[in-house]
């Protein structure tokens, strides 16, 4: 009896998207696409953006499947494709900024009280939040994204640090209130 394709790992599925497998690379399409849309909208693409640059990706990663040795995960593998072509568009259409500070605004918070990462990365520089999105949703090491944003490399460690300093100060939950001195009763 053979496996479906839902019960194979992800190295199986390159190994035979490798070999011409195109089921099994539209089984990796179906796993992984949705959160490399995710890192591209966290990087500032917009919704239209990031489905091109993810399509962009996957076909970029059919070609390269049997580069994929299994050292990281597929997923990592893609994203990291996925970041570095949006990073091109970004420069050959010129609209990288070096410094553009956003105003800091509130966290955008749910009736649960839970804070949405999306709002809280936009309020982040877009340097910041491409240097952040690229180290820890990516996967990428700093030189990399130094490398790949051209950028010195303390240059890339200081947006990553004020990047995540920012969150950590926007994604804390408040305080709570304490509560008024009770009433003596004389």
């Amino acid at each position: 009896m053979t496996k479906s394709l839902v019960d194979r790992h992800d190295v199986e599925l390159a190994a035979l998207a490798a070999a011409g497998g195109r089921r099994e690379f539209g089984e990796l399409v179906r796993r992984h696409g949705s959160a490399v849309r995710a890192l591209l909208r966290r990087m500032g693409a917009q919704p239209s953006l990031a489905d091109d640059i993810a399509q962009d990706a996957f076909i970029q990663a059919f070609q390269r499947c049997s580069e994929f040795r299994g050292e990281g995960t597929f997923a990592a593998w893609v994203k990291r494709i996925a970041a570095r072509l949006y990073i091109k568009r970004n420069q050959k259409e010129a609209r990288y900024v070096a410094e553009s500070e956003v105003e800091d605004a509130a966290p955008v918070a749910d009736h649960a009280g839970r804070v949405d990462l999306d709002e809280a990365l936009k309020s982040l520089s877009e340097p910041e939040r491409l240097c952040v999105s690229l180290c820890h949703g990516a996967g990428m090491a700093h030189p990399e994204i130094a490398a790949a944003l051209n950028l010195p490399l303390g240059t890339v460690k200081s947006h990553v640090k004020r990047g995540l300093d920012k969150l950590r100060a926007r994604l804390q939950p408040e305080p709570a209130q304490p509560l008024g001195r009770a009433q003596h009763v004389g």
